[in-house]
């Protein structure tokens, strides 16, 4: 017992958190004792936080995000704006802007529109087409054919697809995930890993940080390379008072051989597969490509890993062997695209806004957190009051039990709308999909959360006219006969305490 609870005060979360708390506390002590002893650094302060609320009122930050920080700084005008313009923005430096851009560059070149496949989604859906196209011009991915795509859930399922295709690995095995952990899952991986490595097939990991601190030891890294597995740590959390630490690599990709890729919300760790029960069933989801389109999943590492490597690496000798093209059929139209937080271009909501903007009959949302801004929560508003039929299916059981009273905070305005909420009572739902008309669907990493939208590093794929479109549909009709829905009643009849700390959690929800 002494063991163990010396070697949780001296982890890594706690020294480092602990140097974290000892910094703030020095910097609003001295702040305070300059403004209570000199006239003029008070003035200083209160004119920092006066520019603070003219750059973000002036910002192109979510009006929320606006809000939450706006409040803070007109109540301790000393600390508030002098905070902001040390912690609040989400602006990269020069220096990784120009390298973003050279980047940026490579990963246009590599990935082009195939302008037959575009003119014949034209021909067959303008919607459908303006969409892809919006993805292409902002997250420069294209939109695929020649491309079988098939949906996995639970994790389970996915587990098993992957250890199947991980085995037929020749040239390339490339692994990018938020959450990697110790056990059953990750180790039956690493196996895997550790013999195709040896048989000379390029291993590749990333990881990130702040998603593994509670997960993996300190210098995990190493121990993979000592395996002749390469790998990188997206962001390393370090003890430094840093904006850049709200900026997570939320990605989980797998490619084999840029033919083959996986995406959604289903991390490395044992609770995906319902090895270890937290919070009751883990209900979660993948979809995985053959074809044409795991090139962009492939090149979307690839240009991470030369961020964090600084290696300059020629993608073009990473493209599928071409006896691959003919044995892939055209299952619809596959579109896997990217995320990032210093673009200023929130991809993500702009796919699940026009989706709910061209729905005509059902849009059916599974989502773990639904921490919504005025646009999300105007626009599933508005596609139940025209008809659509809405529904969100969201945990029984929540994960933080902070974020899940935002999520049924929620609840009421969306509710009166005619929006459907259900929660999944058999545990905690982390699938993140959106699926309508029979037509469009969208699978990945993102939450409907201000961190998963304007914060993380995301990806998705988007889907028309698939073979798995309806086979997110079957998969949503079977949980909501395993969930239950939420009355209008039952939001309005909370206690009072709650609806209040609720209230307060919302309005500050955009800095959780």
């Amino acid at each position: 017992m002494m063991q163990k609870l010396l070697k949780h005060l001296f982890s890594r979360v706690v020294v480092f958190g602990l140097a974290i708390i000892i910094q703030l506390a020095i910097l609003v002590a001295v702040i305070w004792k300059f403004s209570s002893y000199f006239v003029l650094f008070y003035a200083a302060c209160a004119i920092a936080s006066l520019a603070a609320v003219l750059i973000i009122v002036n910002s192109r930050s979510n009006p929320a995000y606006k809000i939450a920080w706006i409040i803070p700084i007109m109540l301790f005008p000393i600390f508030g704006g002098l905070f902001y313009l040390m912690f609040g923005g989400n602006k990269s430096s020069a220096k990784n802007k120009r390298k973003m851009q050279v980047i940026g560059s490579k990963v246009r070149a590599a990935l082009y529109q195939e302008e037959v496949v575009f003119h014949q989604l034209e021909q067959e859906d303008q919607a459908a087409a303006n969409q892809a196209r919006y993805i292409y011009d902002y997250s420069y991915c294209p939109v695929y054919a020649r491309t079988i795509s098939h949906y996995l859930t639970p994790g389970e399922v996915k587990f098993e697809y992957l250890l199947e295709e991980l085995k037929k690995a020749e040239r390339y095995i490339f692994l990018e995930y938020f959450i990697i952990e110790e056990g059953k899952m990750w180790n039956t991986v690493l196996d895997i890993l550790a013999e195709k490595a040896q048989q000379g097939v390029d291993v590749r990991v990333i990881y990130d940080d702040v998603g593994c601190l509670l997960k993996l030891p300190y210098g995990y890294d190493r121990k993979l390379e000592s395996m002749g597995i390469k790998c990188r740590v997206f962001n390393p959390f370090r003890p430094v008072l840093s904006v850049r630490m709200n900026n997570r690599d939320h990605r989980k990709i797998a490619v084999i051989d840029g033919h083959t890729a996986i995406t959604g919300g289903i991390n490395l760790a044992d609770e995906y597969i319902n090895e270890v029960n937290r919070y009751g069933h883990w209900k979660d989801s993948s979809i995985i490509i053959h074809g044409d389109a795991a090139w962009s999943l492939t090149v979307m590492f690839l240009s991470l890993w030369d961020w964090l490597s600084g290696i300059k690496e020629d993608y073009e000798e990473f493209k599928p062997l071409p006896h691959y093209a003919g044995q892939f059929n055209t299952d619809g139209y596959v579109q896997p695209f990217t995320d990032s937080p210093f673009d200023d271009e929130s991809v993500s909501q702009s796919v699940f806004l026009n989706m709910l903007g061209e729905a005509k009959h059902y849009v059916y949302i599974n989502t773990p957190y639904l921490i919504l801004d005025n646009e999300m929560t105007t626009a599933l508003c508005l596609a139940a009051k025209r008809g659509v039929d809405v529904r969100i299916v969201t945990p029984y059981i929540g994960d933080h039990w902070f974020v899940h009273a935002v999520t049924r905070s929620n609840y009421e305005v969306l509710i009166e709308a005619g929006v459907h909420i259900y929660e999944y009572t058999p545990g905690f739902m982390h699938a993140k999909t959106f699926v309508v008309d029979d037509l469009f669907a969208v699978v990945g990493t993102i939450n409907l959360d201000y961190r998963s939208l304007y914060l993380h590093f995301e990806c998705g794929v988007w889907l028309f006219k698939t073979q798995s479109v309806l086979e997110i549909k079957e998969d949503y009709l079977k949980t909501l006969a395993v969930s239950r829905q939420i009355t209008l009643s039952e939001c309005q009849n909370v206690k009072w305490y709650r609806k209040l700390g609720r209230s307060i959690l919302r309005l500050f929800a955009p800095l959780m």
